[in-house]
C-alpha cells in the first residue's frame, strides 16, 4: 500500500463533477446523502443546496407492482428505449434490505446487464432499510441530484405494491403501475390506493401464447380503473398490454408519459404538484431530524428505560409514557416540560 490518503473532493469539486455528468462524483454525492454521520449529512446539505434550480426539463417515473410483475425487466427495455432514442437515464431501483445487514438483498445492476453497459445512463440499487413508503429514506435528494447531473429521465423502481407504496407518489411525476396476466380476479386484494395512485397500469408479460389472458386482464382493470376518482382533471388513465421480454408495448408507454406530461403542463399541475413534492420533502426532513434528536437527547435517553419498564408492567399507560418521554424532551431544551 502507498500510504495516501483518498483525497477527498470539496464541495465545488462535487458540484461541478455532478453537473458535468461525472458519474463517480454523483455516486460519492449520493453516499454522502444516505449517510447518517453529522459530518456527511452538511456536506450532503451543502452540495445539494449547490445544486438547486438544475433538471427543471426532467421527468421523474415511479414504476411499482407485485413481486414477479418483470419491474427491473421492463425498466431496462424502456431505459433502452430511450437511450436508443438520445436520452440519458437514470435507474434509482430500491431493494428490499435485510433485517440483520440492512443492506440489499437484490441487485439490480445484475438484472439490467445491457443498461447499466451504456455510458448514457446510472443506475443506483439503494436498500429500502425497512422505510415503508417503497422507496429508501433518501431517494427525494437523490433524484434532485441526478438531475442536476443531466438526466432526462429518473426512474425510480420501488419494493413492491401495497398501501405503503403511495409514499412514492409525493417524489415523481408519473406512476406506472406493473400487472401480471391472470392477476384481474385478484382485484379484492389490492389495495385500492395504489390503484388509485396509478397514472398508467400495464399488464406486463404479454407474451406470446398468453395474449388471450392478458386481454381479460386488461379488460378487468379498465373496469377497476373507471370506478375510481379522478387523480388530474384533464387525464384519462388507460391499462396497456406490455412484454419487457418481446419489447411489446414499451414504446406506447412511454407516448403515454410524454403526453401526460403535456397535459399536465399545459394545465399547470406539473409546476404545482413539483412544489407540493418540495413542501412534502421539506416536512418529512423536519420530521426525521426532529425524532432523531429527541431520542438522542441524554434526558430522553436516560427516561427511557424506566418508562418503558413501568408501561410494559402495565403501571403506566402508553400515551403517559409517552408524554413522560416529551417532558424529559422538553426539559432538555429549556422549556417547563409541561403538558
Amino acid at each position: 500500500m502507498s500510504g495516501r490518503q483518498r483525497h477527498e473532493p470539496t464541495v465545488e469539486e462535487f458540484v461541478e463533477g455532478i453537473r458535468s455528468g461525472d458519474r463517480r462524483l454523483l455516486s460519492r454525492a449520493i453516499t454522502l446523502v444516505e449517510s447518517s454521520r453529522p459530518e456527511h449529512e452538511k456536506l450532503a446539505h451543502e452540495i445539494l443546496d449547490r445544486c438547486l434550480g438544475s433538471g427543471g426539463d426532467s421527468i421523474r417515473v415511479g414504476v411499482t407492482g407485485a413481486p414477479g410483475a418483470g419491474k427491473s425487466t421492463f425498466i431496462e427495455a424502456l431505459g433502452l428505449h430511450l437511450t436508443d432514442a438520445g436520452k440519458r437515464v437514470a435507474v434509482l431501483a430500491i431493494d428490499p434490505s435485510s433485517s440483520r445487514s440492512k443492506g440489499s438483498i437484490l441487485g439490480d445492476k445484475s438484472r439490467m446487464e445491457q443498461l447499466a453497459a451504456r455510458p448514457e445512463t446510472f443506475i443506483r440499487p439503494t436498500p429500502s432499510s425497512g422505510y415503508l413508503g417503497g422507496a429508501a429514506p433518501r431517494t427525494h435528494e437523490t433524484i434532485l441530484l441526478c438531475e442536476a447531473a443531466g438526466y432526462d429521465i429518473i426512474i425510480v423502481e420501488t419494493v413492491g405494491v401495497g398501501q405503503s407504496e403511495i409514499v412514492v407518489n409525493s417524489m415523481v411525476d408519473f406512476i406506472l403501475l406493473l400487472m401480471l396476466p391472470g392477476s384481474g380476479d385478484e382485484l379484492q386484494g389490492i389495495k385500492r390506493g395504489i390503484m388509485e395512485i396509478a397514472d398508467l397500469v400495464a399488464v406486463n408479460k404479454a407474451d406470446s401464447g398468453r395474449q388471450a389472458i392478458a386481454e381479460l386482464s386488461k379488460a378487468d382493470f379498465e373496469a377497476a380503473m373507471r370506478i375510481l376518482p379522478e387523480k388530474h382533471s384533464g387525464w384519462k388513465r388507460k391499462v396497456l398490454l406490455t412484454s419487457a421480454l418481446e419489447g411489446g408495448g414499451v414504446s406506447e408507454v412511454w407516448e403515454n408519459v410524454e403526453a401526460f406530461a403535456a397535459a399536465m403542463q399545459r394545465s399547470g399541475e406539473w409546476g404545482e404538484q413539483r412544489r407540493e413534492q418540495l413542501r412534502h420533502l421539506l416536512h418529512a426532513i423536519a420530521e426525521e431530524r426532529l425524532k432523531r434528536e429527541f431520542y438522542n437527547t441524554p434526558q430522553v435517553k436516560a427516561a427511557t428505560a424506566q418508562v418503558e419498564r413501568q408501561v410494559l408492567a402495565g403501571k403506566l399507560s402508553p400515551f403517559s409514557g409517552a408524554l413522560e418521554l416529551l417532558r424529559a424532551f422538553r426539559r432538555s431544551v429549556g422549556s417547563d416540560g409541561s403538558f
